[in-house]
């Protein structure tokens, strides 16, 4: 389940206003990129890949937190009932379906690190996950080059790992074989 547009959007509003940050700009943009790339694929419903894209770094909202933004938005979106939120707020940040290749800080406990374990080899992922895998990797607070964004992520924390670079390189192609165009004519205003 899923909330509305508008009910997303509050959640959002409601999760900057605990956290105030750049992030709730990324994602709008992650939002806008996923929304469009679904209504050019045809067979992907742009309304529920917008919400997705928008809610998917909601875990944020709890604080300034590296790994515990996922387990937070996973747990929140859970209690709230929106169980295909939670599942895109785990899975976002997995394009290789290993908690080991996380980039940044592992700021939860080795028993919340062994639930998310768990939960990410459980999971086999749908087009709503890659979709907005290949969104969080567009998005910066507006659209970005892909390469360029995961540049900068290894410039602010030290290390991107070479398998999950060229897994969202894979999964722009998917999408732009899919689209019949360029990722970027679709996603850029």
């Amino acid at each position: 389940m899923i909330p509305t547009r508008e009910v997303a959007e509050e959640l959002l509003r409601d999760g900057e206003a605990c956290n105030p940050g750049a992030w709730g700009e990324h994602s709008r943009t992650a939002a806008m990129c996923a929304e469009r790339i679904a209504a050019a694929c045809g067979d992907i419903n742009p309304e529920k890949a917008y919400v997705l894209g928008l809610l998917h770094d909601i875990g944020r909202k709890f604080g300034v937190r590296h790994m515990g933004h996922i387990y937070d938005g996973y747990h929140y979106m859970n209690r709230l009932g929106y169980d295909e939120v939670a599942r895109i707020c785990l899975s976002h940040s997995f394009s290789v379906q290993r908690l080991e290749d996380y980039i940044g800080k592992w700021d939860i406990t080795k028993e919340q690190q062994e639930e998310l374990r768990i939960l990410l080899g459980k999971m086999v992922y749908d087009e709503y996950d890659l979709l907005i895998q290949v969104c969080d990797s567009l998005a910066g607070t507006e659209v970005m080059d892909m390469e360029e964004r995961m540049a900068d992520v290894r410039r602010r924390y030290g290390a991107y790992p070479q398998d999950k670079w060229d897994r969202n390189l894979e999964l722009k192609k998917y999408f732009e074989e899919k689209m019949r165009q360029d990722i970027y004519k679709v996603v850029r205003p």
